[in-house]
């Protein structure tokens, strides 16, 4: 039987539209650029990676899914230092069977204040809970904690500036199943579940409710703020932001373009978080039957302003040709990779074709710059796949590199480093899947020392576990 999470604080509004005005933020105060903080589940002061294999192989079981930690070192990623969770690990509830896909998006957090950071997983399959991993100075731990959703979307952020983590979960926040919404559960949580708070937001009737849901510091104020993606198959709508408070969410949104999945940087290095965003218009067909566009809208003390720049592979500077199917902007990954002070942008291209290796894929990544020198934009932009020299493996087709991408200070010394998964990467079996670690340096990523992680060499299932369809961020 599901539990249910008991709610010390509950509010519910009804959204509207508005023009965002000067109270957002004031004018004279310095803006706080946007901060993530480091993914440490043991809390060593080394960054760890969750690397999902949602189709991964468990007691026999096929599709059942696991989550693999990675635990982080000077050196980087420690293949030796590793846990594979699933929900055969004692302690995690529920079931393994084949439809449940554990591992169907991996959310990282300290949602109880310990100082260790936790892991929210979804499960892919129909009537399965969604769970939180505590975290513990030995990493994940079996001790977890059923939320009272599934399958549900989330992000985690700091929506009213207090320190403390928050959760933001698209729901149907009425007891009308077709009025659709989000609510925000704020942190700290305690061992049971139960939030400090709780404010639901009702956003729409009809199918076209919140999609997917992109937390980052829009404004400015240390404060991080959500934006919405609305759609319903393959019709995309308008995304919608809504600015974080002291008190409360914003229940007044400002309407955006048809965002698809995104995520923040502060791009030209003003202090403002900016938006970076895949937008695939209102498509009627898969998003990655496209070319690819990436969008980003610069923020301000009153949000996403009107300042934008529109990037293709089409852009100058940026390697390849925009190209049906290669999907440019499938994964995003914000990160300051040379320390210069500015965010750049990993941008994934996983249906990327390699002279005859098709769809092999690639990521790009593109430099961060002051807004006199344009901001984001082609110039200086470099590729890589497996066909760069220094990245481990062969460019062959369908291998989907680059659908997931992360940015993240893997080891230590203020420099983005870059994770990028090819989940249809073949070892002994098919799909088994793989994720790549190139590291920051002033000069950009580098291929020096370039490595890879993969269920064989971290001794889990292989066969079909399309390791690294999502890694935790």
């Amino acid at each position: 039987m599901r539990r249910k999470l008991i709610i010390a604080v509950a509010v519910t509004a009804l959204a509207t539209p508005f023009a965002i005005s000067a109270t957002a933020g004031t004018a004279s105060a310095a803006p706080v650029p946007p901060r993530t903080p480091v993914v440490d589940f043991d809390h060593d002061g080394h960054a760890d990676l969750a690397v999902a294999a949602p189709q991964g192989t468990v007691d026999g079981t096929e599709g059942a899914g696991y989550v693999s930690v990675i635990h982080g070192s000077a050196a980087g990623p420690d293949a030796g230092h590793r846990q594979q969770i699933s929900r055969a690990t004692p302690g995690v509830p529920g079931d393994v069977a084949g439809t449940y896909a554990f591992g169907a998006q991996v959310v990282p957090a300290d949602l109880d204040g310990d100082k260790y950071t936790d892991l929210v997983v979804t499960s892919g399959g129909d009537g399965a809970d969604d769970t939180v991993l505590w975290g513990s100075a030995n990493g994940l731990t079996g001790q977890s904690t059923v939320l009272p959703y599934h399958y549900a979307d989330y992000a985690a952020g700091d929506f009213n500036g207090d320190g403390k983590r928050d959760l933001v979960v698209n729901d149907h926040p009425s007891d009308d199943p077709d009025i659709s919404g989000f609510t925000v559960l704020r942190g700290p949580f305690t061992r049971d579940g139960k939030p400090a708070g709780k404010q639901s937001i009702q956003v729409s009737d009809g199918p076209t409710g919140v999609r997917s849901l992109i937390a980052g510091d829009l404004t400015g104020d240390g404060i991080d703020d959500i934006v919405t993606t609305h759609g319903f198959e393959e019709m995309q709508h308008e995304g919608r932001f809504w600015k974080g408070g002291r008190t409360a969410v914003s229940t007044s949104y400002k309407e955006l373009s048809t965002v698809y999945s995104g995520t923040v940087g502060d791009f030209d290095g003003d202090g403002y978080g900016d938006l970076a965003f895949r937008d695939v218009g209102s498509v009627s067909e898969v998003p990655d039957d496209a070319p690819g566009t990436v969008v980003i809208q610069y923020g301000s003390s009153t949000g996403p302003s009107t300042r934008k720049k529109v990037i293709t592979q089409s852009t100058e500077g940026v390697p390849g040709a925009s190209e049906d199917g290669d999907a440019f902007g499938a994964s995003l990954g914000a990160g300051d990779v040379n320390g210069d002070g500015k965010a750049d942008l990993a941008v994934g291209v996983p249906g990327e074709s390699l002279g005859t290796a098709t769809g092999t894929g690639a990521v790009v990544l593109l430099k961060g710059a002051s807004q006199a020198n344009g901001g984001l934009t082609g110039k200086g932009a470099v590729a890589y796949n497996q066909s760069t020299a220094g990245v481990p493996g062969a460019a062959e087709s369908g291998d989907d590199f680059g659908r997931t991408v992360l940015l993240a200070d893997l080891v230590k010394d203020g420099k983005a480093d870059l994770a990028a998964a090819a989940p249809l990467e073949d070892g002994t079996y098919a799909d088994s899947g793989a994720v790549w670690t190139l590291r920051g340096s002033a000069g950009g990523l580098t291929t020096t020392g370039a490595t890879t992680l993969s269920p064989d060499k971290l001794g889990q299932p292989e066969q079909g576990a399309r390791f690294g369809s999502l890694i935790g961020r």
